[in-house]
């Protein structure tokens, strides 16, 4: 999950930052309206933090909420009366917290929203392997798997495209978000990562290279039949 956090004070924004990263969220940051604009612009966050003391604060989640009616936004505010809370709710906000809060209360509330928003996607499975798009876990079999955020972003990514050749570079460009010019071989740096963490003391291998093409996740020869195989 891609998360914006937008705080005009600059050492809770980046202590906001390192926490969600910590739960394996990818986060960006802005300390003022502009920046906020920009990356809300050109990037597609699922989730929003809006400081609302920000300059124009109420009016950043106005216009993001009318442009971006799908996005989960949890505004913070100065702890004040009941009628900030419902200012913020009222201009768009999906949740209220006011400062100072708690981190954990934070991620909590964070899970929750997206557990009212869960789907059919909401876990993917691969043969034994499961990935829990809620939680940020993944397992296979009995076995919990322990992955850094990047690591999890590629997974996640191949297992959105099961028994399907990935080529290298759509790897680069959407699930690493790389530039063109930056080296492609930390595509594969990563997915040695995965398969020592993903395969290392399995018989059945699940990680597959694609010679002068890409990466697989499953064996196209175990996949189900309602699968769609690209050769």
């Amino acid at each position: 999950m891609k998360v914006l956090v937008v705080e005009r004070d600059e050492l809770l924004a980046d202590f906001l930052r390192g926490r969600l990263a910590d739960e394996k969220f990818d986060v960006e940051m802005a300390t003022d309206r502009s920046r906020a604009e920009e990356l809300l612009r050109t990037d597609a966050f699922e989730l929003m933090i809006l400081d609302l003391s920000l300059s124009e604060g109420l009016e950043l989640l106005r216009r993001t909420r009318s442009s971006k009616p799908h996005l989960i936004i949890i505004a913070l505010g100065a702890a004040g009366t009941p009628a900030d809370c419902v200012a913020g709710l009222e201009a768009g906000a999906d949740d209220y917290l006011s400062k100072p809060f708690s981190c954990l209360e934070l991620i909590a509330r964070i899970r929750a929203m997206l557990r009212r928003q869960v789907s059919p996607q909401a876990q993917l499975k691969v043969e034994d392997l499961l990935l829990d798009r809620i939680s940020r876990t993944v397992q296979r079999g009995r076995h919990r798997i322990e992955l850094t955020q990047k690591e999890f972003t590629l997974l996640e990514y191949l297992m959105e495209r099961p028994f399907q050749p990935v080529p290298r570079e759509v790897i680069t460009e959407h699930a690493f978000e790389f530039e063109a010019e930056k080296p492609t071989n930390l595509v594969a740096v990563y997915i040695n990562y995965l398969r020592k963490k993903v395969d290392a003391g399995f018989e059945r291998q699940l990680i597959h290279t694609i010679r002068g093409v890409g990466y697989q996740i499953g064996d196209s020869e175990s996949a189900p039949p309602h699968s769609t195989v690209d050769a």
